[in-house]
C-alpha cells in the first residue's frame, strides 16, 4: 500500500488545523498509509509515494523545523525524484512559505508538485478546510493510480 506522508510545524495550531483536514481528505481514499508526523528522519522521507510539508510563514519563510529537515534530507542525499509533493500553511501577513517549500521539492528534490501551495491567512474556515481536505484526496488518488 503506497504511503502518503504528511509532515508539518505548527506555532499557533492553525496549520496543524490545516495538517489534519488534509490527512482526513487522504484517508478518504481506499489503499493510502496516511501517515501525519511534526517531527520526521531524513530517511522516513524515501519511503514514501507522497509527502506534503505544512508550515506556518515565520519571518517571511518556512519555520526552522522544516527548513532543518528539508537541509538533512538533501544532506544525505535523500531520493525523492518523481515522488509527489505538495505544499500548505497558515500565515498572519505575507504567507511564503508553502511556495518556498514547493520551489525546494522541485528545484532540489525534482519531486512532481501539485499546484501551488494553499496559504491561509490565520485559522482556516470551512472553505481553507475544505481546500485541505481535497488537497490530501488528491494526492491519494494520484499515488493510487500511480
Amino acid at each position: 500500500m503506497p504511503e502518503l506522508l504528511v509532515v508539518y510545524d505548527s506555532q499557533t495550531g492553525n496549520t496543524e488545523k490545516m495538517a489534519n483536514a488534509v490527512v482526513e481528505g487522504a484517508k478518504s481514499v481506499p489503499g493510502v498509509e496516511v501517515v501525519l508526523k511534526y517531527h520526521v528522519r531524513p530517511e522516513e522521507l524515501e519511503k514514501a509515494a507522497a509527502i506534503i510539508f505544512g508550515s506556518p510563514t515565520y519571518h517571511h519563510d518556512m519555520t526552522l523545523p522544516i527548513k532543518h529537515i528539508l537541509e538533512e534530507a538533501a544532506k544525505a542525499n535523500v531520493k525523492l525524484q518523481g515522488k509527489i509533493g505538495a505544499t500548505f500553511g497558515s500565515y498572519g501577513w505575507s504567507g511564503e512559505a508553502p511556495k518556498f517549500i514547493m520551489e525546494v521539492l522541485k528545484n532540489r528534490f525534482g519531486m512532481r508538485t501539485i499546484g501551488s501551495g494553499i496559504a491561509i491567512l490565520y485559522t482556516p474556515d470551512n472553505n481553507g478546510s475544505e481546500q485541505c481536505r481535497n488537497l490530501g484526496k488528491t494526492v491519494a488518488e494520484k499515488i493510487v493510480n500511480m
